[in-house]
Parts: structure tokens; C-alpha cells; sequence
């Protein structure tokens, strides 16, 4: 399977953080940027969001080069914003092998794994312990 499609000639990409997961696609264009149909400001209203969404491009230093539609669902805004930034940097990387490098070193590439950990039967959270009474 090729991550192009073979319609649109869209590179595709797909991103995951915590139980968020972003499908993303990219093609030369103007810089426009949609999430769920929506412009990425209305979805992201958080400055701190909209640069974590840009850092790919920032890290290969094309930022208004390219058009991405994303489709993402899941988790919280802020593991969306993340799943896009990694749905980003793979359709990027898919565009062009060359941006590999630089993408590596600002991390992109790495699918943080980190989950929420379950609570325990016996007490009262993951770790959280119930109070100790010794008399």
C-alpha cells in the first residue's frame, strides 16, 4: 500500500497521541489548513495548539507551502493537536524522503506512547492508595 492517493495525489499521514488519532493529507498549495472541516484557529482556539500544529513545517522551514485537510477523533484537544503534528510530519515525509533528518531531530517522527494508566481494584486510583489507620 502507497501513502498517495492515487486520486488527488494527496500524501497521506497518520498520527496518534494517547487515544486521539489524526488522518492527515497534504498536497502543494497555499498553506490553507482545515481540521474536521473547520479553519485550524476555530478548532485550535489555543495559541500553544496552533504552533504545536505548524512545528513540522517550521522544523524544515516550509511554512505556507503546503495544504492539509486533517480528519481527527479521540482523546482530548491536546492529544489531537499532538496526534496532527506526528500525521504531519509522516505525510510530510512522504512528500519528500530528504525531510527525514530534520523531522528526526525535533522528535517528530516518535509516536509518544504514554497512555493513562488504569485504576486498580482495591483503591481508590492508579497509585493513590486508601489512608492507612493503624489504630
Amino acid at each position: 500500500m502507497t501513502n498517495i492517493d492515487p486520486i488527488t495525489e494527496e500524501r497521506l499521514g497518520t498520527g496518534r497521541r494517547k487515544t486521539a488519532v489524526a488522518r492527515v493529507r497534504i498536497k502543494s498549495g497555499e498553506g490553507k489548513v482545515t481540521v474536521n472541516g473547520r479553519e485550524y484557529q476555530e478548532y485550535f482556539p489555543n495559541d500553544l495548539l496552533q504552533a504545536k500544529l505548524f512545528e513540522p513545517f517550521e522544523a524544515i522551514e516550509t511554512e505556507g507551502k503546503f495544504d492539509v485537510r486533517i480528519n481527527v477523533e479521540g482523546g482530548g484537544i491536546s492529544g489531537q493537536a499532538e496526534a496532527c503534528r506526528h500525521g504531519i510530519a509522516r505525510a510530510l515525509l512522504v512528500e519528500n524522503p530528504e525531510f527525514r533528518p530534520a523531522l528526526k531531530a525535533r522528535g517528530l517522527l516518535t509516536r509518544d506512547q504514554r497512555q493513562k494508566e488504569r485504576k486498580k481494584y482495591g483503591q481508590p486510583g492508579a497509585r493513590k492508595r486508601f489512608q492507612y489507620s493503624k489504630r
